[in-house]
């Protein structure tokens, strides 16, 4: 049976509560909002401090000079590519793939599709190792980098990428877990990770007595082995049976592997014109405006990217939720969860918005003391600040659609927010040769994502058989 067919059941088959465990029962039948806020809740809580491992890494970064923040600003692009296609693109499918399984109580294919996601993250996890580890230097010259902000960038990647399968096997045990309707046990794990990185990042970075000091490599160390604890966590869990799947070796079949790569590459495409943008307006900005700019719009798009952890806070139960309802036949239910998901992502995202474009000092001051970078991650936070709810919207639904195996509609939209911000931000710039149009730029490409993606979404028409 091919992931096409568990989308729903067919006309003959019919779920009785015995095939279902109480968890999977839940999620067919409590109410909407309040179990989707009891999900996400926790989700949430975990994506903030996975996203907060980054956060303290350039906190402690930042002491090591601007060459070292900027290096890091180059690479951040590439890091957040890894992690958000491993965590929310082939993550997201992993869980819908599992939660329309067990939603049409097929236990076996779930235990099947288990084995094969973790496959597909050990695929992944050595590919992008030699993608970055042989070509990341001409990558981040490519994105701007040059003297010391270039060699700091490829210090910081080979460590990280180095260890890259680490990410994506944490990610990928994960979002098994998250599959079954289980956000608590990811959350602990993360929370958990993020103390232990409080004390370790800077102790790598700096040394203490007998412990060298290893520079910004530090960071990238102290990251790795807060995936390898996480990762040997996730996996006992599942080996100890607590979940409804279980973790076992079964034959390859190419049906279960394109069923989750099917929905997941549509879904990467998503994750990587994310990072395109945000790498694409990098290298505008150094074009025209040197690396003190850069440091700050790094600095100041590092916001966004913490949106992302957020939205995917939400987004997760709502891969679950929408998977494990239409595995039931549940269509009207799933569209109610994606349309509330949605609001909810658009309420939070904006809210920090506005909160930074009203006090955008408060956020750039926290990595830097540069007066060109924080008057560019100002500039940048005041005009696109206010336009964050239309990116929590689009971002919101794109990952309903991953839990209705249908990602066409986001893919769309996601090309048509890149021609309008690296095009558009490219003409804005020759015009003007100011970062503030290109910022005005990068805004209405928001604007224009999130109102695409809902315009075309709220009659429920992308949650029909194709």
């Amino acid at each position: 049976m091919t992931m096409t067919s568990t989308a729903v059941l067919a006309p003959d088959e019919k779920i009785t509560v015995q095939s279902l465990d109480a968890r999977t029962d839940r999620l067919l039948r409590a109410p909407v909002v309040p179990l989707l806020a009891r999900l996400a809740f926790p989700n949430v809580l975990i994506m903030v401090a996975q996203s907060s491992t980054g956060l303290i890494e350039t906190w402690w970064v930042s002491k090591l000079g601007t060459d070292a923040l900027a290096g890091m600003a180059l690479v951040f692009p590439a890091v957040m590519l890894m992690t958000t296609i491993s965590a929310g693109a082939i993550g997201g499918s992993i869980s819908s793939a599992i939660a329309r399984a067990l939603g049409g109580g097929r236990r076996e294919l779930s235990d099947a599709l288990a084995f094969h996601a973790l496959v597909i993250t050990l695929i992944f996890g050595v590919a992008f190792s030699v993608l970055f580890l042989l070509y990341g230097e001409p990558i981040y010259r490519a994105f701007g980098g040059t003297g010391g902000e270039l060699r700091a960038a490829v210090i910081y990647s080979n460590v990280v990428f180095a260890g890259s399968c680490l990410v994506w096997l944490m990610n990928g045990l994960a979002s098994l877990v998250r599959g079954t309707g289980n956000m608590i046990f990811p959350a602990f794990v993360t929370c958990i990770g993020v103390v232990f990185l409080i004390p370790v990042s800077p102790l790598l970075i700096f040394g203490f007595g007998p412990i060298p000091g290893f520079g910004i490599a530090g960071g990238g160390l102290a990251l790795l082995v807060y995936y390898a604890g996480g990762t040997v966590a996730m996996a006992l869990y599942l080996l100890k049976g607590r979940t409804p799947i279980q973790l076992r070796p079964a034959p390859i079949r190419w049906a279960h592997l394109s069923g989750i790569l099917r929905v997941g590459g549509l879904s990467a495409i998503n994750s990587v014109l994310n990072n395109v943008i945000i790498a694409g307006t990098t290298s505008l900005v150094a074009a025209w405006s040197g690396v003190a700019a850069v440091a700050g719009y790094g600095t100041a798009a590092r916001l966004e990217y913490l949106l992302i952890p957020l939205i995917f806070g939400i987004g997760a139960p709502m891969v679950a939720l929408v998977g494990t309802n239409l595995g039931a036949g549940k269509r009207d239910r799933a569209l109610h969860i994606a349309l509330a998901g949605a609001a909810m992502a658009f309420a939070a995202t904006e809210a920090i918005g506005v909160f930074a474009a009203l006090a955008p000092g408060a956020w750039m001051r926290l990595f830097t003391t540069n007066p060109n970078a924080v008057e560019a991650g100002t500039i940048y936070l005041r005009i696109v600040g206010p336009f964050y709810g239309f990116f929590g919207l689009g971002l919101a639904l794109y990952f309903a659609s991953q839990g209705a195996g249908r990602v066409i509609w986001p893919t769309i939209s996601g090309f048509l927010r890149l021609a309008i911000c690296i095009g558009g931000g490219y003409f804005a710039l020759r015009l003007t040769g100011s970062l503030t149009s290109l910022f005005i730029i990068v805004a209405a490409s928001l604007f224009v994502y999130g109102c695409t993606i809902f315009g075309v979404m709220r009659g429920g028409r992308w949650l029909e058989q194709d």
